[in-house]
């Protein structure tokens, strides 16, 4: 069995009500819910919520919503791995079918397409493959990035890059908190995900947004317009 787990709490105090906040006309887990279905990769779409509300609008979106998560793990100090260790047991003590892969899939990623969840899982079935992930470069080179000191005096992370040029530097990539398959036991043991068991799914940068503060969230629309008229999407 294949499941995705799609984390929605309801505290959200940067963006209030952020995971049922309409984008673009509809609820923005809406669009998580939506490229989980189109992917056809799933037997169970379950959104884990501390909210009656996201429950009921998942539930109307096609999504299961099992059960209510405790509130030990609904604060702002809840870890993801915290979330889906806890829909994993459930389903071990409630579902009778083996689960094979899991993949958590953001509430607020409506830039995620059904083909990267695809490749995800593709590259899950490599070998002593524990994790797959999405990832995007990063636009500079992060070797000649610099920081600001206690002074307001400016200082280089690798003063030794100053004059190297970029095209020399090696590529460096992040997180594109879009979306995490995973083994089951990996998850529930805790191990991490960057780290050599793991492989990424490559995004290109013009199609990761992180929607964190409310400057994030009309770039986003202004994005997703963009890049669903020229059919990237």
């Amino acid at each position: 069995m294949k499941v995705c787990i799609i984390p929605a709490r309801g505290g959200s105090k940067r963006i209030p009500g952020k995971n049922l906040k309409m984008f673009i006309g509809r609820p923005i887990i809406a669009y998580a819910i939506e490229v989980a279905k189109q992917s056809s990769l799933f037997d169970r779409i379950i959104v884990s919520t501390d909210c009656q509300e996201i429950a009921t609008v998942s539930r109307e979106l096609g999504a299961e919503v099992p059960f209510m998560r405790p509130d030990a793990i609904s604060d702002d100090y809840a870890t993801t791995l915290d979330v889906l260790k806890h829909a994993i047991e459930w389903l071990v003590d409630n579902d009778d079918n083996p689960i094979d892969a899991v993949c958590c899939l953001y509430a607020t990623v409506p830039f995620t397409r059904a083909k990267d969840l695809e490749d995800g899982l593709s590259l899950l079935d490599c070998d002593n493959t524990k994790y797959t992930f999405a990832a995007t470069r990063f636009s500079y080179p992060i070797q000649r990035s610099i920081r600001i000191n206690s002074e307001d005096s400016v200082e280089m992370f690798w003063p030794e890059h100053f004059s190297s040029r970029s095209q020399d530097l090696e590529l460096a990539y992040h997180d594109a908190g879009m979306f995490y398959w995973g083994r089951p036991d990996a998850f529930i043991a805790g191990l991490p995900i960057f780290a050599p068991h793991s492989k990424v799914v490559q995004i290109p940068h013009f199609r990761v947004q992180d929607i964190d503060e409310p400057d994030d969230w009309i770039r986003a629309e202004m994005l997703y317009q963009i890049l669903s008229q020229r059919g990237e999407l």
